[in-house]
């Protein structure tokens, strides 16, 4: 006998969902606390994408969304978009190194930082991602609390290791530049194109286990799995242009702050490597105040000697 019931098949409010996500939620909100307390406080507006990606998972598994997506494949399709691409990526927005310090202190999670590379981090993905959509996968998610739930589990951990390469706070290697995490960026969004594309133009029903709900909703089974594939697409176009308009943002802000540091340097006559001012303005804030406050006491420095 089940004491604390699963909501996927059963239609009703589960809580169990809700608690790894209210012991995320916690463990980020202590964090950040003792951060605030060390003067290093997490920024208001990562704390927001953090809580709103938690909500996004949420909105996906215990809303009415969740009991439609065990009747049409678009609905399910809906859900998967949020959690494995929204939530995961506002996630990672929210996380700073000095968040995740503790988290890498301990040896095991250390060692996994591999899986972020961007070169593992989308191949992880997109396997996951086919693996699923894969009709006996699926049909098997559809029929068991148990697997559906480690279906969205892969679908949250996955999403979070191909976004991080791109906005986390993990060092890259020194190749994955923009200009590659544009790339990385296009290629993800083509894999996911491939996928919606198969949805769209198969000609076959892939899942059969919707049957009874597509009855229910008058919509034909291709339809309904046609119309699916052309959300992911939507999705998919909408969630690259505005990633891609980001990292111009960004790109342009970078150039001006990278420029403003080589010309604080050259004003106060203290040699500054344009490869290490790059890195720290791709740092952050705290790494260009802190090459700032070394090239002014450098300056301070030389001063002294010189009289």
């Amino acid at each position: 006998m089940t004491l604390v019931p699963v909501a996927h098949l059963t239609g009703i409010f589960a809580p169990l969902e809700l608690l790894p996500m209210l012991i995320a939620a916690a463990l980020y909100a202590r964090r950040a606390t003792t951060l605030a307390g060390r003067g290093r406080p997490v920024p208001l507006w990562r704390q927001i994408c953090f809580a709103a990606g938690l909500l996004c998972i949420a909105a996906a598994l215990i809303t009415p969304l969740s009991d439609l997506a065990d009747e049409l494949v678009i609905a399910h399709m809906i859900e998967h978009l949020l959690i494995g691409d929204i939530a995961s990526l506002l996630i990672v927005l929210g996380l700073t190194g000095p968040l995740l310090q503790p988290i890498l202190a301990i040896r095991t999670f250390d060692r996994l930082r591999f899986l972020c590379h961007p070169l593992v981090a989308m191949p992880l993905w997109a396997a996951n991602m086919f693996f699923w959509h894969a009709p006996p996968l699926y049909d098997a998610a559809y029929g068991g609390s148990a697997i559906h739930f480690l279906e969205h589990t892969t679908f949250i951990v996955f999403g979070v290791l191909l976004w991080m390469p791109v906005f986390g706070p993990l060092p890259m290697p020194t190749w994955f530049t923009a200009g590659w995490k544009v790339v990385y960026v296009i290629v993800m969004r083509l894999i996911a194109t491939v996928l919606g594309n198969i949805l769209m133009w198969d000609g076959q029903v892939l899942y059969d286990v919707y049957a009874k709900g597509e009855a229910a909703h008058h919509i034909e089974a291709l339809t309904d799995q046609s119309i699916a594939g052309v959300v992911m697409m939507v999705e998919g176009v909408f969630l690259g242009l505005g990633v891609l308009a980001w990292f111009f943002f960004q790109a342009a802000s970078e150039g001006i702050e990278k420029q403003r540091l080589l010309d604080l340097a050259y004003t106060h006559g203290v040699e500054l490597d344009p490869d290490r001012a790059q890195r720290a303005v791709a740092a952050g804030a705290g790494a260009r105040a802190r090459l700032e406050e070394q090239i002014l006491a450098g300056a301070r420095r030389d001063e002294s000697v010189a009289t």
